[in-house]
């Protein structure tokens, strides 16, 4: 069952909205005026991470920005540690909040974008796809159990190893990497919900996504960093494959955090994406 909290936020006055949706309570910002476009932030991260992407928008996009499940100020609730559960989030958030929107997610968050668009494709008008693989190898399998063991048993280990990561996740913006250290480490609070998300990932080295997704029915675009070591161009090869109707776009000299390595150059992609930049 879905219910609604009254603390959405207006298009004009971007703040922070909660909505209660199944067994979560949501937390959103949106912002913008036009096309509803909802954007999914990946693993390790809260809406935030999406701020200097969204900020170099073209004009005519109502941007919508959720925490994940465990992320940010979004509860964990019954987490199954499973990409349908953290899908069905997302449409639930489509039905409830946004409506049927075009929908930007990144690494983890593409992963959920598909997910939805794949279950419910009147809700997912456009799947636009950041950073995104559609399996997992078994050297990600050891890097996603040994991250949530960490996450588990030894939080200083953990806080130590996500900061290794977001310094190897950024290649141009060195400058960045201090504060994007602190931001992701406050995104995850008592790490459960990256737990969680991470057990989701694990799953796709068993079960892959790949096959499916050529039973896809809505439009995807596909962007992918040049020097993305977490998320490599071989990832976006294979989706290109499994979705030959897909557009593709390479963005150069930026790591896997392409927000924080190059927004000014990802919000151009997706603004080119979405139609913003004709209007």
């Amino acid at each position: 069952m879905v219910h609604q909290s009254a603390g959405i936020p207006s298009a004009d006055a971007p703040d922070i909205g909660r909505v209660v949706l199944g067994d979560i309570q949501v937390a959103f910002r949106r912002s913008g005026q036009g096309t509803p476009v909802v954007f999914v932030h990946g693993l390790g991260q809260d809406h935030r991470s999406w701020d200097p992407v969204i900020d170099r928008l073209a004009p005519g996009v109502n941007a919508y920005v959720p925490d994940l499940r465990g992320h940010g100020s979004t509860s964990i609730g019954q987490a199954s540690g499973t990409a349908t559960q953290l899908a069905g989030d997302l449409l639930a958030f489509l039905r409830t909040v946004s409506g049927p929107a075009i929908c930007v997610g990144f690494s983890l968050g593409g992963v959920i974008v598909l997910g939805a668009a794949l279950q419910d494709p009147a809700l997912v008008r456009q799947a636009i796809v950041v950073g995104t693989s559609s399996k997992v190898g078994r050297a990600a399998v050891d890097y996603f159990s040994q991250r949530v063991d960490q996450a588990q048993n030894d939080v200083d280990a953990f806080q130590k190893a996500l900061a290794s990561d977001t310094d190897a996740m950024i290649v141009h913006a060195r400058d960045q990497v201090d504060d994007t250290v602190r931001q992701r480490l406050a995104a995850v609070g008592d790490a459960q919900g990256f737990a969680n998300a991470a057990r989701a990932m694990i799953a796709l080295a068993d079960a892959p996504m790949t096959e499916s997704l050529r039973n896809i029915k809505v439009p995807v675009h596909i962007i992918q960093g040049l020097k993305d070591m977490f998320c490599p161009p071989k990832a976006a090869e294979i989706l290109r494959q499994a979705m030959p109707q897909a557009t593709y776009a390479e963005i150069p000299d930026t790591g896997h955090l392409m927000s924080v390595d190059q927004p000014e150059r990802l919000a151009q992609a997706i603004s080119r994406a979405v139609g913003t930049d004709r209007q």
